[in-house]
Order: structure tokens, then C-alpha cells, then sequence
């Protein structure tokens, strides 16, 4: 059997030599999701200790669609850290990421301290000191990105960076369920997507979170950014792409990748 550790090296040494491993499950059909978010948290473990900060959170799996791709009935989540954050309008070199996909969400940041259970979406409202359109770039340290739930969940949710845009924007100046978001590749339209993709509101998503955390005695903290769910499907980036995300009320954020 593999170990904890032995699956969090594994991906941590994938990281590093941008070669992707074999999906864990592969090697351990008896692997779990409990498995899984321990391997997660060890990554994290080494991470920190390597003097990363965890600056947010993110979610993942929160559309129905997505869900359904891998066969689950809810989200999951991966931490963020702060070597992930890229700059609006900033570049992305290809030596950073192994096979990148991007998303637009919507990202929240909180001024007060959110811990489960029982968090309602009007708690995050409450907790929320403003929110901005963000790009998230996910990636994959398992080959092809031939994952099964558990595979990304290791992966921290297969989490690469993100990117802030727009200008900060208080919960009560829009309504989020409501809000449309488009998303451009190279100046044309690739996909569009509503704030009600995610959970019917962004702030369902958060809540789940908070609660899902209690199970590990985690509190979303004052200051954190939360990415709260993509609002469309994933696209591949290859070096020379520019990717721009306009959402309705919060502005727009863009990110360039290089060769």
C-alpha cells in the first residue's frame, strides 16, 4: 500500500520535474477520498514548511456538469498559496505550469473569519469584505489529466495559479446569481457562463466550504481569497494565448502565456 506520504512526494516530485505521474487511484484502487484530502494536506504540510504562506482557498467540481463528468454529487477543494498569484495582465512562462486549463469565477474576499458548520450562504455575504472576477489556471501533475475525483483532490484540486482583477466590489452592490461572465481566447469569445453555474450562487460554494473545513478543524480566515467555482468549462492554454474574463458589475481580469 501506498502511504500518505509516499502519494504526497510523488506529486510534489512531478511538480518539480514537470513530468506527470500515473493517476493515484491507478495505483491504489482502494483509495479514498479521506485518502486523498490527507495527501493534500501533507503537500501543503511540506509547502509550509518550504516557508509558502496559504494566502485562500478554492473550490472545484461546484457546476453539475463537471460533476457529473467524474461521477460525484459535490464539490471539492485545494488551498492557495502565495506563489500562485499571478498579476492582472501579467505573463505566465510555460516553465511554471505543466498543462494548464483556464476558468473564470468569481473570488471573494473575506473580512471576517468563516468556521462551519451550519454556515449559511447569507453568513459568507456577511463575512465577505468585497469581490473581484478572477482567472484560475488549473493544472494537472497526473499524466494527460487522467484523474478520477480522488486523483485531484490529492493534487490540491489541481490547483496551478490565479489571477485578481477588476476593481474590489461590495456583495450588496450586485447580485451574484444573476451576474454574466464571457470569456475571451485571443479577443474571441470562447465561453460564457452565469453566476448561478456555480451551486445557483457563488456564495452556496463558500458555505460549503466553511462547513466542509469543520470537518477538519480548518476556518476560512479574515483576509483569505476564496475562488468560489468556475462559471463555464475549463479551456486549454498553449504558449501565446491571452485569456480575458469580462463578468457583468465586477470588471474584467486577463492573463498572457508565454512560451
Amino acid at each position: 500500500m501506498h502511504s500518505t506520504e509516499t502519494f504526497a512526494n510523488q506529486l510534489l516530485q512531478a511538480e518539480k520535474d514537470r513530468e506527470g505521474t500515473t493517476a493515484l487511484t491507478e495505483q491504489n484502487e482502494n483509495f479514498t477520498t479521506e485518502d486523498a484530502y490527507a495527501v493534500q494536506l501533507e503537500i501543503i504540510r511540506q509547502k509550509l514548511e518550504q516557508g509558502h504562506n496559504i494566502v485562500g482557498k478554492k473550490i472545484g467540481l461546484t457546476s453539475k456538469a463537471m460533476q457529473n463528468l467524474l461521477g460525484v454529487n459535490e464539490p471539492d477543494y485545494g488551498h492557495l498559496l502565495d506563489n500562485m498569484v499571478v498579476e492582472n495582465g501579467g505573463e505566465v512562462s510555460f516553465e511554471r505550469v505543466m498543462q494548464p486549463k483556464v476558468e473564470a469565477e468569481i473570488a471573494f474576499v473575506l473580512k471576517k473569519d468563516l468556521k462551519g458548520p451550519n454556515v449559511t450562504a447569507l453568513d459568507v455575504l456577511q463575512a465577505t469584505d468585497y469581490i473581484l472576477p478572477s482567472l484560475e489556471i488549473v493544472d494537472s501533475r497526473v499524466k494527460d489529466w487522467k484523474i478520477k475525483l480522488q486523483d485531484t483532490i490529492a493534487d490540491n484540486a489541481s490547483s496551478g495559479l490565479y489571477v485578481l482583477g477588476g476593481k474590489p466590489v461590495r456583495v450588496d452592490q450586485v447580485d451574484i446569481a444573476q451576474v454574466g461572465m464571457v470569456l475571451f481566447k485571443n479577443g474571441e469569445i470562447i465561453n460564457t457562463g452565469v453566476g448561478a453555474a456555480a451551486m445557483d450562487n457563488p456564495a452556496n460554494c463558500v458555505a460549503w466550504l466553511a462547513n466542509k473545513l469543520s470537518q477538519f478543524d480548518i476556518t476560512l480566515k479574515a483576509g483569505e481569497v476564496i475562488l468560489s467555482g468556475a462559471l463555464s468549462a475549463a479551456v486549454n492554454a498553449e504558449p501565446g494565448d491571452i485569456f480575458t474574463a469580462k463578468i457583468a458589475h465586477l470588471g474584467e481580469v486577463s492573463v498572457r502565456f508565454s512560451s
